[in-house]
């Protein structure tokens, strides 16, 4: 090679070396603690907010897991308790604000401070357009939008008398791309990321981070307490089958270790899953042609079938295919994380 050539990559090269130790040794000493920490998830009673519960637990983190189903939240917390964490349980429903504001007075009250906010709280509502009505799309807004919305607002004060604090959305991958019989989930997640990437910007003059995390599908055994529209069983096997594929989706153990990283660190924006960001950087790219694509996607899902708008749980919308091997997986990350 020449060596009028050589000598710039050779210096291009240690460069771009010096930079990434530079940007490890970085972030390393700008590494979130955890451990004393006080941590809020929502939805922390099952599913990946229950995962989360343990990865925080095992930092020192102080718990407080907030949810709707007290029985649920008790299992959660006897099992996190058991296992040597410091943790609180608190019904609340995020979609209302007066609860919210009361649980952070109260916590803020025994704990003096919440250093970080976990929104996980969600619901999964699946099926073809046509059987979905005003009412779903209310409620998943009213869900994955307001109820953050709700905790941000009500914890806000507090952490902007300290200066510090960290905020993580979990959004998901249907909050980047539109994916179909989830019309509502999409429309409400898109909702979430956008507010979440502006309020990183205005926050971040205030030393507080805000982090959105955009997951494909995991293993967390959530089917089971999803809704399903239309032709209930089908729609149920499919996506149970889809959620338990290795080659799909991943386990809701690794994905909380990536959220709990990302939430250290402050990074700003986290995809989960090879396939789902390079995915995720072609709709980017062209919108139009993945949308059509996704069209011919829809043409083979379920159509609407005669039960109509009739909403079923997963537990209600069982199948010889539902409860087969392919779902072996997901069926054995639900008896972990508390979704039976």
């Amino acid at each position: 090679m020449n060596s009028n050539i050589k000598q710039p990559l050779v210096l291009a090269t240690a460069g771009l070396g010096l930079a990434l130790a530079g940007r490890a040794l970085y972030r390393r000493m700008t590494r979130l603690n955890l451990a004393g920490r006080t941590v809020l998830i929502t939805g922390g009673s099952r599913g990946l907010g229950l995962v989360l519960a343990r990865q925080f637990a095992a930092e020192g983190a102080n718990l407080v897991l907030c949810g709707r189903n007290k029985d649920k939240l008790l299992q959660a917390g006897k099992e996190l308790f058991e296992k040597g964490a410091n943790v609180s349980c608190v019904t609340c429903d995020v979609t209302q604000p007066e609860q919210v504001q009361d649980m952070v007075t109260q916590i803020e009250r025994h704990f003096s401070s919440i250093d970080v906010v976990v929104n996980n709280a969600g619901i999964i509502q699946v099926g073809p357009m046509e059987s979905m009505e005003r009412q779903d799309y209310q409620e998943t807004m009213q869900t994955h939008f307001y109820g953050p919305l709700h905790v941000i607002e009500a914890v806000l004060p507090g952490m902007r008398k300290r200066g510090a604090g960290r905020i993580v959305n979990i959004s998901s991958v249907g909050g980047r791309i539109s994916v179909p019989h989830m019309l509502p989930y999409s429309a409400s997640k898109f909702a979430l990321v956008g507010y979440s990437l502006g309020l990183r910007s205005e926050l971040a003059k205030e030393g507080i981070g805000v982090v959105t995390v955009c997951p494909g599908m995991m293993r967390t055994g959530s089917p089971q307490n999803a809704y399903f529209k239309g032709q209930h069983e089908a729609e149920y096997a499919l996506f149970k089958i889809s959620d338990s594929l290795p080659l799909i989706s991943m386990s809701s153990e690794r994905a909380a270790r990536q959220i709990l990283k990302a939430c250290q660190h402050n990074d700003g924006f986290v995809v989960l899953g090879l396939h789902i960001k390079l995915a995720e950087k072609l709709y980017a790219l062209c919108p139009g042609l993945m949308a059509d694509a996704l069209g011919v996607v829809n043409r083979i899902l379920p159509a609407a079938g005669p039960a109509g708008s009739v909403k079923k749980q997963g537990s209600e919308s069982q199948s010889r295919w539902s409860e087969s091997w392919l779902t072996e997986l997901t069926q054995k990350a639900a008896e972990r994380n508390n979704e039976l």
